[in-house]
């Protein structure tokens, strides 16, 4: 019997029948398949997706009959472009309890992936920004394309990049992951190689091939069986000088670097330059911080982390005024608050990390320790 006839429809359709909803769950032999299904929104992850992947992927965790994980998704777009910031800004509205209670969720669902028992192969094809990165860099197989664009562009809405991020770019080899944080970049799959975000790559064209072997072979073994050469990483070809630019703990001297640089060599310094300015600074300082300040902590730790600079940018005003300036209104005019690095102060960027008291996100073993014995 082929796959496809034995299919098994976890999300609730009878087996055979077309999967619906925001998010798919099937059993294609001994591989559960997860598919982000909103194709149009190039699969923007909505609170409720993160729940239910949760939900299901703690299931399979336990299931015998489970033997790997396969993400990827639907349309030809992108695996997924993030979290849904429109429903994000409309929360922020009302107050952005909701979006909150969809953080808490979503960081325990990186933390399950990076933890996961069984193997988690994930299709880093097309768009893979944010909370995308989330689901995909934290998994033990994670698979790029020719067409991968991938990275954390937060910094352009007035936010920090967060889903275990901060972790994943602080490991990045040099500062390469600072230059990335903060600029936005979108970056190829060579690219996501180099910083370590993903692990092999394998042309589009195959993945289809490559998911039919995930049902039957052991995960490790397909995967190398049709893992092929890298396109060479243009951001490993620029390391040298954005680890002479951004080692400074101070954005405004990595400012200064990219200027001083460009003006000797010009392209890539200059424009990264640029690049910045253009960002929220808030976020700029912040991001910068959170970089150097999870060095040598645990993803718990660093989920947590980012959980209180989320809930800060929650209240502040430029992480409201990015989404409606790049997707609401789409006026690309974005007005922020302080409007230069010079006016965010060290004191406003350490208020971001400080404690939240009873809404922390207790993750880590220290913090659930902490809460029992505070009741």
């Amino acid at each position: 019997m082929g796959a496809e006839a034995s299919r098994e429809a976890v999300s609730g359709a009878a087996a055979g029948e077309p999967l619906t909803g925001d998010v798919t769950f099937e059993r294609r032999g001994r591989l559960g398949v997860v598919t982000l299904n909103r194709p149009a929104a190039v699969n923007a992850l909505t609170a409720g997706m993160a729940a239910a992947m949760l939900e299901q992927l703690t299931r399979w965790a336990d299931d015998d009959a489970v033997a790997a994980v396969l993400v990827r998704g639907a349309g030809d777009r992108g695996l997924c472009a993030g979290g849904d910031i429109v429903a994000i800004y409309r929360d922020m509205l009302d107050g952005g309890d909701a979006t909150a209670d969809f953080w808490a969720v979503e960081y325990r669902l990186n933390l399950l992936i990076s933890e996961y028992p069984k193997p988690y192969v994930a299709f880093m094809d097309g768009l893979v920004l944010g909370g995308g990165v989330g689901i995909s860099a934290h998994g033990s197989l994670r698979i790029v394309t020719e067409r991968t664009r991938t990275g954390m562009p937060e910094t352009t809405i007035g936010f920090v990049p967060d889903v275990g991020g901060t972790l994943l770019l602080s490991g990045s080899p040099g500062e390469t992951g600072t230059h990335a944080a903060l600029t936005g970049a979108h970056l190829s799959g060579a690219d996501a190689l180099f910083l370590g975000l993903a692990d092999c790559f394998v042309p589009s064209g195959r993945l289809p091939e490559l998911a039919a072997a995930l049902e039957t072979e052991a995960a490790e073994a397909a995967v190398a069986r049709f893992a092929e050469p890298a396109p060479t990483s243009v951001l490993a070809g620029q390391q040298e000088w954005i680890d002479a630019c951004y080692s400074s703990d101070d954005a405004e001297e990595i400012l200064r670097r990219l200027r001083a640089f460009g003006g000797v060599r010009g392209g890539e310094a200059a424009a990264a330059a640029d690049t910045i300015e253009a960002k929220s600074p808030t976020a700029v300082k912040v991001a910068l911080a959170s970089l150097r300040r999870v060095r040598g902590l645990s993803l718990e730790q660093a989920l947590e982390q980012e959980y209180r600079v989320g809930l800060r940018f929650l209240a502040g005003p430029d992480f409201r005024e990015g989404i409606r300036a790049q997707v609401v209104d789409k006026d690309r005019n974005p007005r922020w608050k302080p409007a230069t690095l010079a006016e965010v102060t060290g004191t406003d960027v350490a208020a971001y990390f400080a404690p939240l008291g009873g809404s922390e996100l207790m993750l880590s073993p220290k913090e659930k320790n902490k809460e029992k014995n505070n009741v």
